[in-house]
Formats: structure tokens, sequence, C-alpha cells
């Protein structure tokens, strides 16, 4: 059992609409905390684990599969069981500051307020698979959806990416996914800091930065 005089690292996840710039940002965090002789992982979901990019490659690509919303979320949670058992965790453990891709805020947004899935469900499965692991803060990267959705398809062109699945959904679904994240934030003010990602990439770093001045200090770096 951890002793409560160990320090632990930080898991702190980044979220947002497709073409927020989410790992543009990540890089520069890493790079943060780097400066700052921290030991730092960055990971991302779905995915993470060997076993979580599989399931990664059914959720994601244009081919993965006609999944029920319900369906989807059993598969989210599978692949992130493993990612928060095997990887997370033990990097936490060690001292470790994980930088997360996405993580249980998107399931909520894409699940629940994208595709009308009770709320209930994502939350009991949450509790069933990871016990409510949760990050110690949450950056969500907003900005208009039509901007977003432009970005993520001349990205997708450029690198021949297949996973456009929910890329490719219309205006109105990215629409509710972006209200939804801003719904999460205002629900959960302690944790979840918005961005505007429709600056210029140094003026969101920035932004970013600003945050953890303003907040690293009060974090003691154990998650519950």
């Amino acid at each position: 059992m951890t002793q409560a005089n160990e320090r632990r690292g930080l898991f702190i996840t980044v979220e947002g609409g497709d073409g927020a710039g989410k790992t543009t940002q990540i890089k520069k965090i890493a790079e943060y905390f780097e400066g700052k002789n921290i030991p730092t992982l960055t990971t991302r979901e779905p995915g993470g684990t060997p076993e979580a990019e599989k399931i990664r490659d059914l959720l994601v690509k244009r081919d993965g599969g006609n999944w029920t919303p319900e369906a989807e979320t059993l598969l989210f949670f599978t692949a992130r069981h493993m990612h928060v058992e095997t990887v997370i965790k033990p990097a936490l453990a060690k001292g470790v500051t994980v930088i997360c891709d996405r993580f249980t805020d998107s399931t909520r947004a894409y699940q629940c307020y994208g595709h009308g899935l009770n709320r209930e469900f994502v939350e009991q499965t949450n509790r069933l698979a990871i016990n409510g692991f949760s990050p110690h803060l949450t950056l969500i990267l907003d900005l208009p959806v039509e901007l977003g959705v432009k970005r993520s398809m001349q990205h997708n062109a450029q690198t021949q990416s297949t996973e456009d699945r929910f890329e490719s959904l219309d205006l109105s679904f990215h629409e509710k996914l972006r209200q939804g994240f801003l719904d999460i934030a205002k629900k959960n003010k302690d944790r979840c800091y918005v961005i505007d990602a429709s600056k210029d990439m140094d003026s969101v770093t920035s932004d970013i930065l600003d945050v953890f001045d303003k907040r690293l200090g009060g974090v003691d770096g154990r998650n519950g």
C-alpha cells in the first residue's frame, strides 16, 4: 500500500473535439515538465498498451465496425482498464507525470452527449472497469466545430490516415460533442480548464502553461 509521504506522479488528460491540436500541445506539455526535470510519459486512448491498440483499430478506423453506443462504451473501458492498470498507475506510483490524449471525459462526451447514451451506463461501467479512477487535471481544447473538422480532415488527407470513423459523422454530432465537453468542464471546475484552441499554436501553449503555473502548486500529486 502506498505510504502517505510517497510522492506520486500527476495524471493530466487533454480532451477536445477533432482537430483541436491535442497531439501538438501534448508534446509541448511534456517539454514543460521535462524542463523541470520531472519524469514524463505521454500516452493515448484508446491505446497505450498492445491490447488496447488492437481495440483502437476497432473503434476509430473507418472499417472498424458498426458498434452500438453500449458496445463502444464497453470496448473503450476494456482498453482503458488495461491502460490504467498496466501503464498509468505503475507510472504514477514511480513519480512519473502521465499526460494522456483523451480519457473517460471523451467517452462521456461521445457516447452520452453525442450518441445520447444513458449517462448512468457510462458511470457504472467506469466504476466497474477502473473504479472511477480520474485525472488530477484536465485540459479541454475548444474550438468551433467547422474549424476543428476542417483541420482534422486536412490532417487525415496529408497523413493518409484511416482513423476517421468519428470525423465522418455529421456536424450536428460534433456540435453535441463540443457542448458536451463544455458541460463536463462546467460541472468539474476543480479539475477541468477550457482552452481556446482556435488561437495560434504558441498562444494555446502559453494559455496551457498559465494554467499549470496557477494550479500545479496546489495539486499534491496523489490520485485516490
